[in-house]
């Protein structure tokens, strides 16, 4: 089955995820990368955008997943946003989601934390 993939990358929420008690007072910006595997079918032949995901609607779940729930893990957080999309969109084949936590609460210098959980549905 030919397939093809769709990315949205670096998409920025706020949100109110981690296990500290202050990081669901504070909260923080997470960055979120979606890689969506789905097949052709009549998408790619025939300009068919029922045949695909809506990268629109998709940004939204992933938006709402992060900014209406809260998880003290990012690995858990990434499981809910694949399980989501794939939820909305049965055509998905594989999700790979990214989330990057910047403000990290440990004690060191790094640019962020990073989790990737992949789905198939």
């Amino acid at each position: 089955m030919k397939t093809y993939q769709i990315t949205l990358k670096n998409c920025a929420f706020y949100g109110r995820h981690g296990a500290l008690a202050e990081e669901s007072v504070l909260g923080q910006r997470f960055f979120i990368d979606a890689e969506l595997e789905v097949p052709a079918a009549s998408a790619l032949a025939e300009d068919d955008l029922a045949a695909t995901v809506h990268y629109g609607h998709a940004f939204t779940v992933i938006e709402d997943v992060v900014t209406k729930t809260r998880r003290a893990l990012i690995e858990a957080l990434a499981n809910d946003i694949a399980l989501a999309l794939c939820a909305k969109f049965p055509q998905i084949r594989r999700a790979a989601i990214t989330v990057r936590k910047p403000s990290v609460p440990i004690p060191g210098i790094l640019d962020h934390v990073e989790v990737r959980v992949e789905h198939r549905p």
